[in-house]
C-alpha cells in the first residue's frame, strides 16, 4: 500500500486537493490530521484536559461561553468545547512566547493524533487499498515524511495569492492576524523545494496558482503516474504476505532517513555559501 503524505500551508488549497483525491475516479481513503486533531481534544479526552490545565489559567475565554444551550459543564457534562479563536490567538505569531505555547499544544495533540493515524492506516491496509493519503499541515515538522512513500506538497508561487485566499476564507481576520497565521508555518515554497529534492517518484509538488480545472488536471496526471509505480499485484502481495509488506515499509523508512540526511546537508551547504 502506497502511503502518500499530503501537506501544504494555510490557504494554498490543500483541502481542495484532499477533496479531489477522495472523490471518484480516485476515491482514495483520506486520513485528515486536522479532523483527528479536533477529535483528540473533544471534551472529556486527555488532550482536552491537558489543554485546559495549561492554557486555562491565562486564557479566560479558552472555552466557548455559557448559553441557554451550553451549560457550564458542557452538553454531556464533560466540559464546554474549546474556543478555537481564543486558542489560536495564543499560539499564532512569531514571538518566543507564542512559539512556546505552540510547542506545548503540539506536544499535547501530536502524540494522540499519531496513535489514531496508525490505527486508520492499519484498517485501510486490511481492506486492500492501493494507497492512503495522510493530510497533515506539519508533515515534515512532525516526521510523517519518514513513513511516506510519496510526499505531495500543495503550494503557490505568489505569497499574495495565499494572503488573498486566507482573508477571503476567514473574513474575521484582520491583515495582521492573517499574516501571523501564514508566518506561524514554514514557508510553503521551502516545503516545495524540500519535496522536489526527494527525487522523481518520491516527491510531487502541486502548484495551485491557477483555476480549479487546472488543479484537477494536474492531480489526475500525478495519480496516473503514481498508480503505475504501485501496481495492484504488488499491493496484493504485501497484503497476503505481511512480512513482505513490513520489509517494504522498512525500506521506505530507510530511504526517507537518507533523503532527510541529504536535505540537511544541502541546507548546511547553502548557509555556508551565504
Amino acid at each position: 500500500m502506497l502511503f502518500i503524505g499530503l501537506t501544504g500551508s494555510i490557504a494554498t488549497g490543500k483541502s481542495t486537493v484532499s477533496s479531489i483525491l477522495a472523490s471518484p475516479p480516485h476515491s482514495l481513503p483520506i486520513i485528515d490530521a486536522d479532523i483527528l486533531a479536533r477529535k483528540v481534544v473533544e471534551p472529556g479526552t486527555g488532550g482536552y484536559n491537558a489543554i485546559v490545565k495549561y492554557f486555562g489559567p491565562t486564557t479566560p475565554d479558552l472555552l466557548v461561553p455559557v448559553t441557554e444551550s451550553m451549560p457550564a459543564d458542557g452538553v454531556d457534562g464533560k466540559g464546554r468545547p474549546l474556543n478555537r479563536q481564543a486558542l489560536g490567538k495564543r499560539i499564532f505569531g512569531t514571538s518566543d512566547e507564542r512559539k512556546k505555547d505552540r510547542n506545548v499544544l503540539n506536544g499535547i495533540v501530536h502524540p494522540a493524533v499519531r496513535r489514531e493515524v496508525y490505527r486508520t492506516i492499519f484498517r485501510n491496509y486490511l481492506k486492500g487499498s492501493w494507497a492512503v493519503v495522510l493530510d497533515v499541515p506539519l508533515l515534515f515538522e512532525s516526521g510523517w515524511d519518514r513513513l511516506s512513500g510519496v510526499v505531495m506538497v500543495v503550494a503557490v508561487k505568489d505569497p499574495k495569492v495565499q494572503m488573498m485566499r486566507l482573508r477571503k476564507r476567514d473574513p474575521h481576520l484582520n491583515r495582521e492576524e492573517a499574516q501571523n497565521r501564514v508566518l506561524s508555518q514554514a514557508d510553503v515554497r521551502l516545503k516545495a523545494k524540500r519535496c522536489e529534492a526527494r527525487g522523481k517518484g518520491k516527491g510531487v509538488v502541486i502548484w495551485n496558482d491557477g483555476s480549479k480545472e487546472e488543479l484537477k488536471a494536474n492531480i489526475d496526471a500525478t495519480l496516473e503516474e503514481l498508480r503505475r509505480g504501485s501496481p495492484p499485484w504488488w499491493n496484493w502481495i504485501c497484503l497476503l504476505c505481511p512480512p513482505v509488506g513490513v520489509a517494504a515499509g522498512a525500506w521506505v523508512y530507510w530511504q526517507n532517513i537518507s533523503i532527510n540526511k541529504r536535505w540537511r546537508e544541502m541546507e548546511l551547504e547553502e548557509k555556508s555559501n551565504l
